[in-house]
């Protein structure tokens, strides 16, 4: 068997890897192995607060103690960084497996397509092999350490960044739908399940957002996208609910201004949702 004869019978039986493919699988393997749970966060259409959700279950789980990574998926549209006021931060150049996420405070990591922009408004003009392998990278290249939670925060809809992550951490624990009351947020919420089920990944459970509004003047409280919803589509599809969060408008004025809602207003109902969420996800998990 000559080299060449040598190289093909190699990268076939590693399943078509080349060497680097293979060892960056490994390093993928040894970063997910330090990780104890792995969840990913996710909504049928644009608009519904995924995000917001997503930065503010990651700060309140550091809060309560918890080491936790963010990995920003959303290779299009990456708005993580701007919501904990790190829009101008910058990856420091290493060796794979050695350059560090961006550290916000002393247990939240986080990674964002924005930390390798140059430009806040810079558009990305990928198709789907190039945004496969920028998430490979994401897990391979960057060292997470040990942590007790890594919520993944995905775009809108079900194309090729939530099926690359559920094909590349194939131990995700699953997935936290976020929807709004209305009826068509609710029909493409309902997609994202059927989604989860066709590619094996368990669902933790549905977050309706922006239910209700409580008026600051008259202490009304108003139905502004309905409320009701999401609770009524979880039953009817059975998963789990994992409760509502009201509109506050404080929550996008610190999602403005770079700051995690539930740590600047930890009296606010939304807050106390939020983290009354976060104890049906944690369950009797404590920090270390």
């Amino acid at each position: 068997m000559d080299q060449k004869q040598q190289n093909d019978f190699d990268l076939h039986r590693r399943g078509g890897e080349d060497p680097e493919q293979h060892l960056q699988r490994l390093r993928i393997g040894e970063n997910l192995s330090r990780i104890k749970r792995k969840f990913m966060v996710i909504s049928g259409k644009g608009g519904v607060g995924k995000t917001t959700v997503a930065v503010n279950l990651a700060a309140a789980l550091a809060a309560d103690g918890f080491t936790v990574g963010l990995l920003d998926a959303d290779i299009h549209g990456p708005n993580t960084a701007l919501m904990l006021g790190r829009e101008e931060g910058r990856i420091e150049p290493g060796r794979p497996g050695e350059i560090k996420p961006i550290e916000i405070g002393p247990r939240l990591k986080v990674l964002s397509m924005a930390f390798l922009l140059g430009d806040p408004g810079q558009a990305v003009i990928w198709r789907g092999p190039l945004k496969m392998g920028v998430i490979k990278q994401f897990l391979s290249d960057f060292q997470w350490g040990d942590l007790d939670f890594l919520v993944v925060d995905l775009p809108p809809g079900t194309g090729d960044e939530p099926l690359s992550v559920a094909q590349l951490i194939p131990d995700l624990e699953g997935a936290i739908i976020v929807t709004t009351p209305q009826k068509v947020a609710l029909l493409d919420g309902r997609k994202c399940v059927d989604f989860t089920r066709q590619i094996k990944v368990g669902v933790v459970g549905l977050v309706e957002n922006m239910s209700g509004f409580s008026c600051p003047h008259c202490g009304k409280e108003i139905e502004i996208f309905k409320s009701g919803g999401g609770e009524a589509a979880a039953k009817e599809l059975g998963i789990p609910f994992l409760g509502r969060i009201p509109l506050d408008p404080r929550m996008v004025i610190s999602g403005d201004e770079g700051h995690p809602f539930v740590d600047g207003h930890p009296e606010a109902e939304a807050a106390r949702a939020l983290r009354e969420i976060i104890r049906k996800i944690v369950g009797e998990d404590k920090p270390v």
